[in-house]
């Protein structure tokens, strides 16, 4: 496998099949850092879902509306271990069945049930849209939620006539241990993440409410230097109501998320001819003349700055901006020496005495 992304580093906010998402990248060379925006509660005791349940068998669905693989395989174990696992099976084999993705189809057809539709968009207002031109008026749905309520659809079907039956086969909570994930607003607000992956809408919703007085600032980043990358549409939505451009697959798989940054980071990024040297500014690492220099985050903000106006001087005072709080000037000298250092090409920073540093340019 190439290292496309070497010299990257990308935020996973995903819970479930987080280690497959992070293995795709890091096989691809990116650095990841976990940060959960949210973990999955099932509901297999919970009263409202027994209750559901007991809905459906006392009134059988017209049509079943399944939404994840996750939620429909724990629907039926919960049914399984309340001993009403078949007569649920019963009921919903009798039922027009759609399925928002494959996922879900490969729950259904794992189950011994058969579907009928599935929307190419893999959305909810596709779904909706499907079964009010087919008619659901006097019909009963079964809509397996995924994760929270979606009163958005519900009320569709039943201003179009139907009776919906929501059924919470898990809910959303916040992670066990947030440090991680207020890690990863931190590097996002500072710019020392390239990107950021969404797998569900709701961990969009949960980064931003996590990101409390630092929201404005996290939404900058996204906006500009960071890039938000999504699964898919239904994904993406949260953050494009607030502004974000998003990078999203046709398909909503993790591969083709993993092959859409791959697509994209390199394209982000910044070439410059300097003192002889190709120079590309990634992530957390430059590339000299084709080779790898991964950077600390101090010597990295002071090239991004310095690359910014190549062969202009920035003062010890502009350079001092861009690191850390409480550095001090010599923080600088130290940063430019490890700088240095660090490209293993030291005529391309140049110090010009009394005024700062600058990107030699010229070939001298």
């Amino acid at each position: 496998m190439r290292d496309e992304l070497a010299g990257f580093t990308i935020g996973v906010t995903a819970d479930r099949r987080r280690d497959e998402l992070a293995a795709l990248l890091q096989r691809r060379g990116a650095r990841v850092v976990l940060a959960p925006a949210l973990r999955i509660v099932p509901l297999a005791d919970d009263t409202e879902l027994r209750e559901a349940t007991r809905a459906c068998l006392d009134r059988p669905p017209d049509i079943l509306m399944a939404n994840t693989g996750i939620g429909m395989r724990g629907w039926l174990e919960a049914a399984e271990g309340w001993g009403l696992a078949e007569p649920l099976r019963s009921v919903l084999a009798e039922a027009y069945v759609v399925t928002r993705g494959p996922k879900a189809r490969g729950a259904i057809r794992a189950a011994g049930l058969h579907d009928q539709w599935s929307p190419a968009s893999e959305s909810c207002d596709e779904v909706v849209e499907h079964l009010r031109r087919r008619g659901v008026a006097g019909q009963v749905i079964a809509m397996q939620l995924h994760g929270e309520r979606q009163p958005e659809c519900t009320m569709a079907l039943e201003a179009a006539g139907a009776t919906v039956i929501e059924v919470p086969v898990y809910r959303w909570a916040p992670p066990t241990d947030p440090a991680p994930l207020h890690r990863l607003i931190d590097l996002v607000a500072s710019r020392l993440v390239d990107a950021v992956t969404f797998t569900s809408a709701p961990a969009a919703e949960a980064l931003l409410r996590a990101a409390g007085d630092r929201t404005d600032a996290l939404l900058d980043a996204f906006r500009g230097d960071v890039l938000a990358s999504c699964v898919g549409a239904v994904t993406a939505e949260p953050l494009l109501r607030r502004g974000v451009p998003v990078s999203a697959p046709n398909r909503a798989r993790l591969g083709a998320l993993v092959r859409t940054i791959v697509d994209e980071l390199p394209r982000r990024t910044v070439t410059l001819k300097v003192a002889g040297h190709l120079l590309t500014l990634r992530g957390h690492a430059a590339v000299v003349d084709g080779e790898l220099r991964p950077l600390a985050p101090a010597p990295m903000a002071v090239l991004r700055a310095l690359a910014a106006s190549p062969g202009r001087v920035l003062s010890r005072t502009a350079l001092l901006r861009t690191l850390p709080r409480g550095a001090d000037e010599h923080a600088v000298e130290m940063a430019v020496a490890r700088l240095r250092a660090g490209l293993k090409a030291p005529r391309v920073v140049q110090t010009v005495v009394k005024r700062g540093y600058r990107l030699r340019t010229d070939e001298v």
